[in-house]
């Protein structure tokens, strides 16, 4: 049995129509004779989509008890025993009830697929995994029901349901999603036009990605080569040289004009050594690209135009932006250049864009990279001018009736020698000079076209030609190998300066440091091996490239770091002088997977330091702040029960009031040690939405005495951005602090002000203060300053209140009074506008969910 296939509708909010749609499409299907079933649909009381259930088989729900209630799931194995052809699911990323035969309905999903059902189902782009933290950020509402994107990714069609933000806001007016007690709240909050708008934005960009992959996919299966313009890719040619920043700029501006549009930066390296960019430049502009937008990357061939067209057609590039030559005029006689090579051979799917630059024209320089070895062109060009040059120049001058003689000739010979040491080093350079003498003595030395020379002074030049033309030649490729050396080991001073610079600076990136391996000899993957002996199996710590070797016996290039690790590099063999500063990325790479693991271990250390010092103090706090207010509550409760005295109607008031301010003091340690179990735990999850401080602020101040704070929070504030619940904690901890430390019942004073997008709610107390040394430690986890009374808590109000304020996005810091005193600063997000929330606590179910 096959497996079957899934449908997805996506959408961008809920109430678009998906659930409608794909009911929609089960009746077409019903009415075609397919035998499809609901095995779980969600309507929501909204009348249009229950009507839509009606004339379509419906499979029984399984109902699942928790927590003393009961609830409802798909019931999987009904579903798998009715085997329907195609089964309707709702809601793909809802999380099932604990006690369910899976933890997620996608998992439910694929139990129906591997059974060979066809499934259709729904999901809204706010429930991708990727993209929850997207959403969080336009929305402020975290979606805790979530679905792998590889997930829907695999679905075979994906149909996207889409409305405009406009037309979602009159469906709701109408009624059509919500019940009109949730119409308002929803919305002023979750569905704002800027927020429908963004989601909206969202799915329909991850849909134009799914297709661009089947796209892709379409064109590999049928070999299509030609560029398909549907989407605007701009590829950006880099050759390390200082140009490329403003080639990736203009190529930035240029896809800011086309909505969708992508770039695409490619360095191609030669094959033949350490590559002849500089590495911190590459790095520049590899980073400059992924700020933009783009994507950088890193091909390897020895024909550079050929290899940047089959890149750019292989992406389907529909441009290619290049920088103008940095050859020098005379340069040309190499070639016509890479630019206009490109140009001639894109064809007419590809553009192309040749943009200036302060480098134009001012030369490319020695290549550093590829030492001795002149390259292949080159080689057979020397050759070519070496051998088959004198025979040319000798077929010219017997044209010729008057010759420039013999003297002439030489010197003619002996250039065409010089040239070729130039070009191709000493063998070509060797041969032309003897190739000169046998031509120079058969066709030109008296008598001609014989090798005997008559005239001793003829002999005389024919031997100082071929000793100066060896000399020249032997001087010229050592000057060219000398040459080639410094600039090889310029190249070489640069990586090994960089990586010197990277351990001072302590840099910790280890693929960072593998990618730059590759790039720097042109592999195609590197990897970082590792095991604990030497007969234990080797483990990769690290690697960058396609498929990396699971052992350096397989790897081209092997690099040992002492006994247990090695770089292993695949691509290519590498010659004997790159293995040096080969050794030093080697150790530069050990020295950086040493500093991960104490930086880990040390962190760790440090929060079990911190966890046994929190453990101590709490011991502390148990032994003696608890057990101060237990024994007054057990004293006032063992007098109240005593038989033998008669206490007055006073008197047990009196006592009733002790147990009653004993159990609030034993409420307020409990309630501060469990927020700052929450804080230490990382599970403090604000909700945050707008609000005026003049909401919050005085519900905070039920805990001190009446009249002792002087509240000033002017009605011209603007609304901030919190979780209303925490907002009132940290305020209440800070005044309750502040009265506390107040002398005489003096008031303290709470004031608000506007700082363009914060704002500020400061707390005065005119106490004794606190010097500048102990304003942070106050924050700390039990740690009470001065002379506070042991019965005054235990520490944890300060620190719980900075905790909560930094979960929301905003600050708590102390500063002076001015005349004597301590000031609490408490800094929150202003909200954007002036809109006064209305009921904004009521969110949509399907948003939150």
């Amino acid at each position: 049995m096959g497996r079957g296939t899934l449908r997805i509708y996506l959408g961008a909010a809920p109430g678009v129509g998906k659930t409608y749609a794909m009911l929609a499409e089960a009746h077409r299907r019903v009415e075609r004779g397919t035998d499809c079933v609901v095995a779980l649909v969600e309507h929501h009381d909204r009348p249009r989509t229950e009507v839509m259930l009606h004339g379509l088989e419906q499979i029984p729900r399984s109902e699942i008890d928790y927590r003393s209630a009961v609830f409802t799931e798909m019931d999987v194995d009904a579903v798998l025993e009715r085997a329907p052809a195609v089964a309707l699911v709702d809601e793909l990323a809802h999380t099932n009830v604990p006690g369910s035969r899976n933890a997620k309905r996608w998992q439910d999903v694929e139990e129906l697929l591997k059974a060979g059902i066809d499934v259709i189902s729904t999901v809204n782009i706010q429930h991708l995994e990727s993209l929850g933290d997207v959403v969080e950020s336009i929305t402020g509402v975290r979606q805790q029901e979530t679905v792998p994107d590889e997930v829907v990714r695999r679905a075979d069609q994906i149909e996207l349901v889409d409305m405009s933000p406009q037309a979602l806001r009159r469906r709701m007016a109408h009624g059509n999603i919500y019940q009109p007690d949730k119409l308002d709240a929803a919305l002023s909050n979750y569905f704002r036009p800027g927020n429908l708008t963004a989601l909206r934005e969202l799915a329909l960009l991850w849909t134009a990605d799914r297709v661009d992959e089947y796209l892709q996919q379409y064109r590999g299966e049928h070999n299509i080569r030609t560029t398909w313009q549907a989407r605007e890719r701009i590829v950006v040619g880099l050759t390390g040289g200082p140009e490329g920043r403003t080639l990736i700029r203009r190529a930035s501006r240029m896809a800011a004009k086309g909505s969708g549009s992508e770039i695409l930066a490619v360095y191609i390296a030669r094959s033949d050594g350490l590559t002849s960019a500089s590495p911190k430049e590459l790095a520049v502009q590899r980073t400059l690209v992924e700020d933009v937008g783009g994507t950088f990357h890193h091909v390897i061939g020895d024909d550079i135009p050929a290899a940047l067209l089959e890149f750019a057609r292989g992406v389907n590039a529909t441009q290619i932006v290049l920088g103008s030559s940095r050859r020098k005029t005379w340069q040309y006689i190499y070639g016509p250049g890479v630019g206009a090579t490109v140009a001639r051979e894109s064809g007419p799917d590809l553009d192309v864009h040749i943009v200036t630059h302060e480098e134009v024209a001012k030369g490319r320089g020695l290549p550093i990279a590829r030492g001795a070895r002149l390259g292949r062109a080159r080689i057979v060009s020397g050759w070519l001018v070496g051998v088959a040059g004198p025979v040319l120049l000798s077929l010219l001058l017997r044209s010729l009736e008057n010759g420039p003689g013999l003297a002439n000739d030489v010197l003619l010979f002996l250039f065409l020698t010089v040239a070729a040491a130039l070009l191709g080093g000493l063998r070509p350079a060797l041969a032309s000079a003897a190739v000169g003498v046998m031509l120079l003595n058969y066709w030109f030395t008296p008598p001609t076209q014989t090798l005997t020379v008559q005239d001793p002074e003829n002999f005389v030049a024919i031997v100082i030609f071929f000793a100066v033309a060896v000399a020249v030649s032997s001087v010229v490729d050592l000057a060219a190998r000398r040459t080639h050396q410094a600039a090889r080991l310029r190249a070489e001073s640069e990586i090994l300066s960089f990586l010197a610079g990277s351990v001072l600076r302590g840099e910790t990136a280890l693929d960072a440091l593998l990618e730059r391996v590759r790039e720097t000899f042109a592999m195609e993957s590197v990897a970082l091996l590792e095991r604990a002996s030497d007969v234990d199996p080797w483990t990769c710590a690290g690697f960058v490239g396609p498929a990396p070797v699971a052992r350096p016996d397989d790897a081209d290039v092997d690099m040992p770091v002492g006994d247990n690790m090695a770089l292993a590099l695949s691509g290519r063999v590498l010659p004997a002088e790159d293995r040096r500063v080969l050794g030093a990325f080697a150790a530069q790479a050990a020295v950086v997977v040493d500093r991960q693991r104490l930086v880990s271990e040390a962190d760790r250390a440090r929060r079990l330091a911190e966890g046994n010092r929190i453990r101590t103090a709490l011991l502390a706090a148990v032994s003696h702040d608890l057990r101060t207010p237990l024994a007054g509550i057990k004293a006032a409760v063992s007098s109240l029960r005593s038989d033998d005295v008669a206490w007055s109607p006073e008197d047990e008031a009196e006592l009733l009031a002790g147990i009653e301010d004993g159990a609030d003091r034993l409420d307020h340690l409990v309630g501060n040690l469990l927020d700052m179990s929450r804080l230490q735990t990382g599970t403090v999850t604000p909700l945050i939405r707008e609000i005026d401080l003049d909401e919050v602020v005085p519900m905070a101040l039920g805990g001190v005495p009446e009249g002792s704070v002087d509240l000033d929070i002017p009605e011209t504030l603007p609304m901030v951005a919190v979780d209303p619940g925490l907002l009132e904690r940290v305020v209440a901890n800070v005044v309750e602090n502040a009265v506390k430390y107040s002398p005489g019942g003096e008031p303290i004073a709470v004031a608000a002000s506007a700082h363009g997008e914060r704002v500020e709610l400061r707390v005065v107390d005119r106490g004794r203060g606190v010097p500048d040394e102990a304003k942070e430690r106050i924050f700390e986890p039990f740690q009470r300053y001065g002379d506070a009374p042991r019965g005054a808590g235990v520490g944890l109000g300060l620190a719980v209140s900075r905790g909560f304020a930094e979960a929301m996005g905003g600050t708590l810091d102390a500063e002076d009074t001015p005349g004597g005193g301590l000031t609490m600063v408490l800094t929150l997000t202003a909200a954007p506008g002036r809109e006064q929330a209305q009921d904004r606590a009521v969110l949509p179910a399907e948003a939150t969910s």
